[in-house]
């Protein structure tokens, strides 16, 4: 429904046809052009049933001046309307030779209520049926031709003049509300006018089920709308700046990723080369230790060699054992004879 409201529709219907325009409910048509004729060649759009007639004999600048009021007549503030695609409808024909299309552009416009009321006077909205108040449009002033409701003084003549607040003020006190009451007097929407001039409050609303953008609960100021005619400009903004937020993540990323990764291969290459070291070091040490253990071993077995020899070719160790021998075999000869006996080698002793 608030697509079909919201949106400009297109209708086309080609010659000896019925166009046909409709628009939902509690909505009429709002006209907002209308072409009969034909502007682009018949192989496009509508072509032509009678195939004999060439390019050069098509008429491809063939305009109607009266597309627009005939179409105005039948459809404009109508929810549906009819219209049959045929020369005569349209007055004089343009382009005998030519066959053409009915265009029209229009939208679907909910419906409004107007009330009015004089200087000084209250003005009461109420909407039915679980409906609410939807202003769209508000004005407190005099206009150029006044109102018939709001009659002047005989001989009095002013200008155009209407306040600029008067939309805000109405909207902040009626819109989405059920029903409201508002004084149009100067004291609530000021004086715009030259001393003396009759004034007037005219409200223009409708009263739908539910509005097309809910401000919060509690809130019925429309104003705290953001404003939609900057909002093409805000989304081009956001994308934009999106654009760059994220090509800045991506450099910090990729800035990110490639420092990590040489930071990590600076780690394993230390690791590495402490690695390396770790294992050269304990290997010196353990070749110390070997050759220690070796030159230990040789001194111990040297000086073990020294002292066996020392101990073995001693003189005086040497004598002191002839000595003994030589007083035990004195011992042995009862008529102490001391000279040994005659088998034995003189050179015993020397021996």
């Amino acid at each position: 429904y608030l697509h079909s409201i919201l949106k400009n529709h297109t209708a086309h219907a080609c010659e000896g046809d019925l166009l046909v325009i409709k628009c939902p409910s509690r909505t009429s048509v709002a006209v907002l052009s209308a072409f009969y004729g034909r502007r682009v060649p018949n192989k496009h759009l509508c072509p032509a049933p009678n195939a004999n007639i060439t390019a050069e004999e098509e008429d491809t600048d063939c305009t109607s001046s009266t597309a627009l009021e005939k179409v105005l007549s039948e459809c404009q503030d109508e929810r549906s309307c009819h219209i049959p695609v045929l020369a005569p409808v349209f007055g004089p024909d343009p382009c005998p030779l030519t066959t053409k299309y009915l265009l029209v552009s229009y939208k679907c416009k909910p419906h409004h209520h107007t009330r009015l009321v004089c200087e000084n006077e209250r003005l009461r909205l109420m909407c039915k049926n679980e409906s609410v108040l939807a202003i769209y449009s508000a004005t407190f002033g005099h206009l150029l031709h006044g109102s018939p409701n709001c009659p002047e003084e005989p001989g009095s003549k002013s200008d155009m003049c209407l306040s600029a607040v008067a939309l805000r003020k109405v909207s902040r006190r009626c819109h989405g509300r059920e029903n409201c009451s508002i004084f149009a007097d100067t004291q609530t929407f000021g004086d715009p006018c030259f001393p003396g001039t009759r004034k007037h409050l005219r409200v223009s609303f409708t009263c739908p089920r539910y509005l097309l953008e809910d401000v919060g609960r509690g809130s019925t100021d429309p104003f705290m709308i953001s404003d939609l005619t900057h909002l093409p400009e805000r989304v081009a903004l956001y994308f934009v700046s999106g654009i760059c937020a994220g090509l800045v993540f991506l450099l910090c990323l990729f800035g990110l990723r490639s420092t990590l990764v040489r930071d990590v291969k600076d780690l394993v290459s230390d690791l590495n080369y402490q690695l390396k070291a770790s294992r050269r070091q304990r290997k010196e040490l353990m070749d110390d230790l070997f050759d220690e253990d070796v030159s230990d071993t040789s001194s111990f077995r040297h000086l073990t060699q020294s002292y066996r020899a020392t101990e073995t070719l001693s003189p005086s160790t040497l004598s002191v054992e002839l000595v003994e021998r030589e007083v035990q075999q004195t011992r042995a000869h009862p008529n102490g004879d001391i000279w040994p006996q005659l088998d034995s080698s003189p050179y015993a002793i020397h021996k």
